[in-house]
């Protein structure tokens, strides 16, 4: 096993997620602090390792009344969960890619998610640094972790939709 560590280049990673607003639309949002730990072994991929640690009060939506909302206790709960973590378990080929299984820990409560990841390629930087790409795209059910708070207006449109995209743009360095 030839398992190589990376480190996470914030600079051109992103750590996103969008949900359905309305039903008619879906409302994107990121998180500006956030770190991770890779261990990658590219010729037995089953062996390596990934975990994702979120800073909750990070979230950003571009709307500063929303984020607030968000960190409350409807939402995220900051003040008493601060953090959201995910840690793979599995991860197994899947076409091209990956599939990478973990648990994911929201609201001190923790569920199984699935993540399908894309990428691989790697390339150097202007300075001739190693770098690698990939994309992990994951679901999650937000009512799984508690986060139930919804509004229904004309129609019987609901606020905010169940279902919760992850988007994981991921640039890495090998140590």
């Amino acid at each position: 096993m030839a398992l190589t560590i990376y480190d996470l280049d914030l600079v051109h990673s992103q750590l996103g997620f969008s949900v359905q607003h309305l039903m008619i639309t879906r409302v994107h949002g990121v998180f500006a602090k956030w770190s991770g730990a890779f261990a990658i072994d590219h010729e037995a991929p089953q062996q390596s390792q990934f975990s994702v640690e979120i800073d909750a009060a990070s979230v950003d939506t571009r709307n500063p009344q929303r984020d607030g909302h968000l960190k409350s206790p409807d939402f995220f709960d900051t003040a008493r969960f601060p953090t959201i973590r995910f840690a793979a378990t599995s991860i197994a080929p899947e076409g091209a890619g990956f599939r990478v299984s973990g648990d994911f820990t929201l609201r001190d409560t923790t569920q199984p998610v699935t993540f399908s990841i894309t990428g691989g390629r790697q390339a150097k930087d202007s300075q001739g640094r190693a770098r690698v790409g990939y994309q992990a795209i994951g679901r999650i059910s937000r009512k799984a972790f508690g986060v139930s708070w919804n509004a229904i207006y004309e129609g019987d449109s609901v606020v905010v939709g169940d279902e919760v995209e992850l988007v994981l743009d991921l640039q890495l360095i090998p140590r």
